[in-house]
């Protein structure tokens, strides 16, 4: 009898139920609910389907992140910073710089989105945080999840990384809800019927020296940004140049989805009890949001200096896509000016701001990294 007791209760001590606390709970139901943002509503479903899994896994079973868990071994990707860069590769492949190139003026409205990421480094260390953490939490502000976990593992931040990544891509998720009434506060109903000129057409060769002038140009200044602007620019080389179709295929399709699983699960799975429900987290919430905040309005605000300064020709709704949550910023761009014309077709115009953006925060991540001397 004394066996049977002994075998039930070695059992019963072996459930999720035997360490389950109320934290454990709560960030359960968090799962929960990210998951139905993801499938029920299509907020970035991609992301938030795997992170809102690796989050429900460990908060179940910890020791699934324990030194020889599994997913320790996807997070050890993240540290090293293969995984933000493999998406680099992916995105790149995926990416049309041509609306970039055929306005460079877009380079302008992408830079003035990143005012979000320097504001709120600043008000990161008013909050307590050291300058490091600081910088990493900072990146959230250009909504770009892969820049801040290379970021928040490059300079030793990994304690701080599943908070981090979990705000950018929450973040990118909500961007449909975030921008569109700071994008109406701060442009009038004549701003967003603005009709802008069909772009030129940008000719194969100028598509094909983009990448590798963009390249030379940004790692000879910066040499710390060449992991992500680096492999950015090659898989959207491998798309240009025509004669490596496979790897095209294979970078934006079947690698790009491998490496989004591995990254999302391993993310997700960073945000036991223990870790995230803290005071540290909250703040960083708080920072994300009043620096994707910022970088929107910086972004609006810019486009209408521009829109005065060509007299009427810039429709400042395309600066806050200069955030580099593509495409869909400039999705959102392009719905707030349909709203105002439904005959108004800004995509294209937004998606040069937002190209611009993600070799906009990959610039600013490489430099908070040349500033702190981290290779």
């Amino acid at each position: 009898m004394d066996y049977v007791v002994t075998t039930l209760t070695n059992l019963a001590q072996q459930t999720g139920f035997a360490f389950l606390q109320p934290g454990n709970l709560a960030m359960i139901l968090v799962a929960l609910f990210f998951l139905y943002l993801a499938i029920a509503k299509g907020y970035e479903p991609l992301l938030l389907v795997p992170i809102s899994f690796g989050m429900l896994l460990v908060n179940m079973y910890p020791d699934i992140m324990s030194d020889t868990g599994l997913l320790h071994y996807f997070y050890l990707l993240d540290e090293w910073s293969i995984l933000p860069s493999l998406i680099f590769l992916g995105v790149g492949a995926l990416t049309d710089f041509g609306p970039l190139i055929a306005n460079p003026a877009s380079f302008l409205l992408g830079a003035a989105a990143q005012f979000g990421i320097f504001t709120a480094y600043i008000l990161a260390m008013l909050m307590g945080f050291s300058d490091k953490a600081a910088a990493a939490i900072s990146i959230i502000g250009g909504a770009d999840g892969p820049t801040s976990i290379f970021l928040a593992g490059k300079l030793g931040q990994t304690g701080l990384m599943g908070p981090i990544a979990v705000a950018a891509y929450s973040y990118m998720s909500l961007v449909p809800i975030i921008q569109p009434p700071i994008m109406k506060l701060f442009t009038t109903e004549e701003e967003r019927k603005i009709k802008m000129a069909q772009l030129r057409p940008v000719s194969k060769l100028e598509r094909i020296l983009f990448p590798i002038i963009v390249t030379i140009v940004v790692v000879m200044i910066l040499p710390t940004t060449a992991p992500l602007v680096g492999m950015l620019m090659l898989g959207n080389l491998f798309r240009e140049c025509g004669v490596v179709k496979q790897l095209s295929d294979t970078a934006s399709n079947a690698l790009m989805y491998i490496v989004v699983i591995l990254l999302g699960t391993s993310v997700g799975a960073t945000t036991s009890a223990e870790a995230f429900l803290t005071w540290d987290t909250i703040k960083i919430v708080i920072l994300g949001l009043a620096a994707f905040a910022i970088g929107t309005t910086a972004g609006v605000l810019f486009g209408k200096l521009m829109c005065k300064v060509t007299g009427g020709k810039v429709n400042p709704l395309i600066g806050s896509a200069g955030v580099s949550a593509v495409p869909m910023a400039a999705r959102v761009s392009q719905k707030v000016g349909a709203e105002a014309d439904p005959s108004n077709f800004l995509l294209m115009h937004a998606m040069g701001p937002n190209v611009a953006g993600v070799i906009g925060t990959a610039v600013a991540a490489g430099t908070f990294m040349a500033i702190f001397g981290v290779v």
